[in-house]
């Protein structure tokens, strides 16, 4: 496989982030601004899946943050969230919708692969799909354990492998066959979602597992989100969501830093 440089994915998915910010903000705005704290392409409460729990004066990492309203609801809870991102154009975002959400937080301008913090400043690093989507997760993935204190929690939702080996790159559409192969699944370049092309990661779930043990982090759930009945989505066709009643689109990892190294 052609090894990419992290830094030139970075450049990828910062140009592809700040092209296509203005109209993912306003065409997702009814889920991302009104659904307050909330997983994923259905808007799942986080009140109901409660992978976070109470985050009342805790150091909040939000990886991959986008216009922050999770970081901003949080904030509105009582969290000491800060929400970091790659792209301007979305962080721009973030800070025009303090007033209209209610709540003011720190935004930093970084890739979650290189993240400028302290070992140990975060009781949470969490991204509801964001940085473990678009970035490699052989470097978020130590970075998130790096920056977590003992007994931390790393939650993250993302699209399944199950979705990714059912998706017909050429069809540009899901279906109820496998069309990928799932052995070496890692780094894919995306085209046809706003102009040019972005990188997006997945791995199969062995190598997730071990990815997550080589950096002391155990799994406490993973969460397999199954559309609603009766479920729209500013994120997904009609079949998507049809499909997503009979099989798993996206999931949520729950993780938990490791109080010392075995």
């Amino acid at each position: 496989m052609k090894r990419v440089s992290a830094s030139g994915d970075v450049r990828t998915n910062r140009a592809h982030w700040n092209a296509i910010s203005d109209q993912y903000q306003e065409q997702n705005a009814p889920q991302l601004n009104l659904k307050e704290l909330a997983w994923g392409v259905f808007a799942i409460p986080e009140d109901e899946l409660r992978v976070l729990g109470d985050m009342a004066d805790k150091d909040v990492l939000e990886f991959g943050c986008g216009a922050a309203q999770w970081s901003i609801f949080l904030a509105r809870r009582g969290a000491r969230a800060i929400g970091m991102d790659l792209s301007e154009k979305q962080l721009r975002h973030a800070r025009r919708l303090f007033a209209e959400l209610g709540a003011t937080v720190p935004l930093v301008q970084a890739s979650a692969t290189a993240a400028p913090f302290a070992d140990q400043s975060f009781d949470v690093v969490f991204c509801d799909h964001g940085a473990m989507s678009f970035a490699d997760p052989t470097l978020t993935v130590p970075e998130a354990a790096r920056l977590l204190r003992p007994g931390g929690l790393f939650a993250f939702s993302m699209i399944t492998p199950l979705f990714e080996l059912c998706f017909g790159p050429d069809e540009g559409q899901v279906g109820d066959r496998l069309r990928v192969e799932y052995f070496g699944m890692r780094r894919s370049e995306i085209t046809g979602w706003g102009p040019g092309t972005h990188v997006e990661y997945q791995l199969p779930y062995g190598e997730w597992i071990r990815l997550f043990r080589r950096h002391d982090l155990l799994i406490e759930d993973l969460i397999e989100i199954q559309a609603p009945e009766g479920a729209s989505s500013t994120y997904w066709s009609q079949s998507e969501i049809d499909w997503s009643r009979r099989w798993p689109s996206e999931h949520i990892w729950k993780l938990r830093k490791e109080w010392r190294r075995r």
